[in-house]
This record gives C-alpha cells, structure tokens and sequence, in this order.
C-alpha cells in the first residue's frame, strides 16, 4: 500500500478501457459511468490531466504472437476484433471526453505496454496515477502492477472499476491491490480534487 493521500498538483487520472462494448459487457452497474464521469469532471476542474487508454489494434491484428493466449484469441476471431473497432471500440460517450484530455492506443492488457503513457505522464511531470476501468483483473491489475514498478504512487478508483463475476473485483480490491496501491472511492478523490 502506498498510502497518502493523491496529489493534484502530481497527479493524473487514467482511465482503462472505457470502451463502448466493454463497458457493455462488464459493468453492470448502471451508475458506473456516471461515477466515472464524475471523476473526470472533478480532476479536470482542478486541473489534473485526463489520459484514456483504449485497446486498439490494426486490420488482421499484428501485434499478435500465437504465444499470448488473449491476443492469438483476439487475431483468431473476427467478432473479437470487431468488439474493439467502430462504435464497440469507441470510448463510451457517457465520459464526456473533452479536447484537453488525452487518448492512448494499447494493444496488451499493460497501458504501460508498447504505449507512450508513460513519455506523457513524465513530460507533464506526473507522479501520481489515479486509474480506473475495467477489468479489475485485467488492465486495471496489469497497468498497477507496472505502475509501481515504475515508482508512481498509484491509487485505484475502486468503485469506478469492474469486472465479472462481481466477486473477482471484490477479492482484487480488498487483497490484492492494496499490495502496491492505495484503494479509494470516487467520492474521496473528488472530494481530494475539489480542495484544491
């Protein structure tokens, strides 16, 4: 655990794969975008940058090895990859993406894998990450895990992410990413964002 508090005058706020078709499949609460929404409005408000990572791939997918299970999957299936294009692949519209925040292209489960998330974070001079999205289990535990490795004090929007089953998430939340993160609500870092 990282402790502390977020700083808004280091920080950013990255969300995971907020994607239309994602967003679809995961979360099933129907308050998960607004909360999330409501995050960003108070982070940009106070002057925090706003990075969206989205998961993205070129035509016949390219960047698969027939030695990674998820993207072998992904270059094996038309529906899949269909999943991450056009309006499935878009970032969910309930975000209400501004021309200031910021959208990087990923094509592993990391943000941090094969992306220039990290150039942007260390040329705004970053070093507080706030993220959330979704898969609990998936980009959300991969980006916090690299996170720390890269030394960011990370904070994990923990009702702002979401994954299936419900219990998963839970375990993940409570457990396993306090370990190298410090787990908060959308409401504490709002309320964070708006004392500045």
């Amino acid at each position: 655990m990282t402790g502390g508090r977020f700083s808004v005058a280091d920080g950013a706020v990255v969300t995971l794969d907020l994607q239309h078709g994602v967003v679809a499949t995961y979360a099933q609460d129907p308050a998960f975008i607004g909360r999330a929404a409501a995050v960003l409005a108070a982070a940009r408000q106070a002057g925090v940058p706003v990075i969206h990572v989205r998961v993205g791939f070129r035509p016949g997918v390219p960047e698969a090895s027939p030695r990674n299970a998820f993207l072998s999957a992904v270059k094996a299936s038309i529906p899949h990859q269909r999943f991450f294009s056009d309006a499935s692949g878009a970032l969910h519209p309930g975000l209400a993406i501004e021309s200031g925040d910021l959208i990087v292209t990923k094509s592993r489960v990391s943000a941090f894998a094969g992306t220039d998330l990290e150039v942007l974070l260390r040329a705004a001079e970053r070093r507080d990450i706030a993220l959330l999205g979704i898969a609990t289990s998936g980009a959300v535990l991969a980006t916090a895990l690299q996170a720390a490795d890269l030394d960011y004090r990370t904070f994990i929007v923990g009702d702002c992410c979401a994954d299936t089953p419900q219990s998963l998430h839970e375990e993940l939340i409570a457990h396993v990413l306090p370990r190298q993160a410090t787990v908060l609500t959308a409401d504490e870092l709002i309320a964070t964002c708006r004392q500045v």
